[in-house]
Order: C-alpha cells, then structure tokens, then sequence
C-alpha cells in the first residue's frame, strides 16, 4: 500500500516562496518517493539531480552564474536528492536563489547535522526546513479502518512505521528488512562524515539506550559499562540524534528544588528500530518490557503529532528525589500539560507534590482504550 504523506501539502504550498526547502529525515523514510509525488503534480519544468551520483558534482562544482543558468534552462524548480553530499551545495544555492527569479529549490537530506552545517551560513532567511519522519498515526489512519487501527496496533509497536515495512505481509519479512536496513543505513552518515571507525562501540551506545527506556540515562555509566569515556558517549548521542535515531528528553523543573532536572530519557524515533537493536520481536504476550515500548511508542508518535501540528512548546518528564514522576510534560503557550503513561487502563492520581507546585496544569493517564486522542487531538 502507498500512504500518502501529511509533508506533501505543506511543501507544496511553499514550492512558489523562492526558498530553499529543506526535507531532512533518516534514511528509508520516503524523502525520495516524496520528491517523486511532488513532481507528478507540478506544472512547471524542474531540474532534479541526485546528490550522490559523481555526474550531480561534476555538473555543479565551480560554475559561474551563467554557467547555473544554462544548467537550469527553463527550470524553475531545482531539486537535489541527498544534497548533502555536495560540498558547498549552501553557497551554490544562495547564488542560485539570489541572482534567478522565481527558482525554488527542494533538497532532501538524510543527515541533519551535515546539511545544515551547509546550509546555515549561506541559506540564513532563504530557507524553510521540514522534518521527514517515518509514517505517523495519522497517516496510517487514513488507509485503515478503526478496526484496522485497533487490530495492528501491536505491529506497529513491534515493527514501527518505515513506510517499506508496510509493504511486507508477514512478521519475518518486516524483521528482515528491519535488520538489513539497521546493519546497512543506521549509522552510515555517521560512520562516513565523522571518520569514525569503530561501529561497534556506537552500536553498544545503542545498544545501552535500548535496555533504559523510560529512566535516566547516565552517560558516565554507560561509558564504564562498554569502556568509553563519558564525553566520547556523549559525542555518540549527539550524532545519533542528529541523525534521527534516538532523542533525549530533559527533566522539568520549575518551583521545587527536589526536583530532578539535570538528567536525561532517551527514546528511540521509531519502535521497529528499538526492538531491532533490542534483538527482539517476539508477541507483546512473551515481552516483560510492553510498558517500556509502549512508551515509546506513544512518545516517538506525539512528536510526529507536534511536527505536524506546529506545535511549539517544550517536552519533558518530571521526577522528585522522593519517586515522584510523571512520563511526559507538555509546555505551551503558558500551559503545563502532563501525561502518565500505562499500557492497561487504570486509575492513577495525581502526584501530590506535582498538584501542590503547579495546580493549574492538566494531568491525564494514557493507555490502549485512549490513547489514540493522544496521538491524533481534534
């Protein structure tokens, strides 16, 4: 089945802004077919280029502007498939975007920290970025039925939401494919861009994160425990979440001084990632960490949520040194929102010292009989 994408109307409404508009997002999570969709429903000619075949440099190194401009022809659309490839690609559009009337460019990238390394400088109030993630629940319910939804809800606990794991019937096929694009793609602009030689200790990091889903995660730990020194961990983190694989959550503190503020949760951006690096896609039924990837699950799909939604705000979980926690907690626009996080319905109150600091903020339980609201607010 072929999900259309939330991004495609957000960039086709900016395809006339004489920006650069950039798609960043992991590998395999459709940027390509999505360039592909947007040129099936243009009316303008475009000029589209990969940035990783040699022709793509060889064509664009070191021209003049007039040089550009027989390159562009009649184009008024420029698009680059894994722009960041291309050195210098940032200068070679700003003068593009600065000298041609009416041209916009579209380039996609799947290592965020290199293309906008590129891009920052040059591009500073000529461009627009968007973040391309692996399907979300919205996009998956607009294909399925309620009780589609409800009925493969456990695989996309399990298996996550690349759109090409979608495309297989059975579980073996979707942990296949899984595992060949862990080993393959998952840290391959990392490996290459940094010079780093030693995959293994990165997939230990990994690896570390998988098993402390949910609490906090000490880097100095994690160091003793594979032999690196914290700030080399440290250095790991910040790649993979450059990259998409992983992103931290900091704690929230306002008016208690015992609260915990200065730690970390780290969540993986996509469930069937988790569980490959977890080396597990057994049933829910044989699993004793469901509440563990059921937080992230719900985690990773509400920041999707908010990429679509244009929410801004900021996201945390809370803790007091005497146990007291909440999973998650929303700030935005003045407002505290705060969410626990359960895989069976129950009742869970309030925690006392979170109502007595902030007695104007939401509180809610999520779990499998609400949690699409959650994932998907009207």
């Amino acid at each position: 089945m072929k999900y259309k994408r939330d991004l495609l109307n957000k960039i086709r409404s900016s395809l006339d802004s004489q920006k650069a508009l950039m798609v960043v997002g992991s590998r395999r999570v459709g940027k390509t077919i999505l360039l592909k969709d947007i040129l099936k429903e243009i009316k303008r000619e475009a000029l589209v280029l990969n940035g990783e075949d040699p022709a793509t440099l060889s064509l664009l190194e070191g021209k003049t502007l007039q040089q550009y401009k027989q390159i562009l022809g009649k184009a008024t659309l420029f698009i680059i498939d894994e722009a960041q490839k291309i050195p210098n690609i940032g200068s070679i559009i700003k003068l593009m975007l600065d000298e041609i009337d009416g041209l916009t460019a579209v380039l996609t990238g799947s290592s965020a920290f290199e293309l906008h390394n590129q891009f920052g400088e040059p591009l500073t109030g000529r461009k627009k970025t968007f973040r391309m993630f692996p399907l979300s629940f919205s996009e998956f319910s607009a294909h399925e039925s309620a009780l589609e939804t409800e009925s493969l809800l456990e695989d996309k606990i399990l298996f996550g939401a690349y759109p090409e794991v979608w495309q297989y019937e059975f579980a073996n096929e979707k942990s296949e494919y899984l595992i060949e694009l862990a080993n393959d793609y998952l840290y391959k602009d990392i490996l290459a861009l940094e010079n780093i030689r030693n995959s293994q200790k990165i997939k230990d990091v990994v690896r570390q994160l998988s098993f402390q889903i949910g609490r906090e995660v000490s880097t100095e730990e994690i160091g003793r425990n594979i032999g690196l020194s914290r700030l080399t961990v440290d250095k790991y983190l910040d790649l993979l979440t450059k990259v998409f694989v992983v992103f931290p959550v900091w704690g929230f503190r306002r008016n208690l001084r015992k609260e915990i503020v200065k730690s970390k949760r780290w969540y993986f951006a996509d469930n069937g990632i988790l569980n490959t690096v977890l080396g597990d896609f057994r049933p829910l039924s044989q699993r004793n960490d469901v509440g563990a990837l059921w937080e992230n699950y719900l985690i990773s799909e509400r920041i999707k949520w908010q990429n679509e939604s244009g929410f801004i705000g900021n996201n945390y979980f809370w803790r007091t040194y005497d146990q007291q926690e909440i999973d998650w907690v929303e700030e935005s626009a003045g407002q505290l929102n705060a969410f626990e996080i359960k895989w069976s319905e129950q009742k869970v109150k309030t925690p006392g010292a979170w109502k007595k600091a902030y007695p104007d903020a939401s509180f809610s339980v999520i779990h499998q009989n609400n949690y699409q609201e959650f994932l998907c607010p009207l």
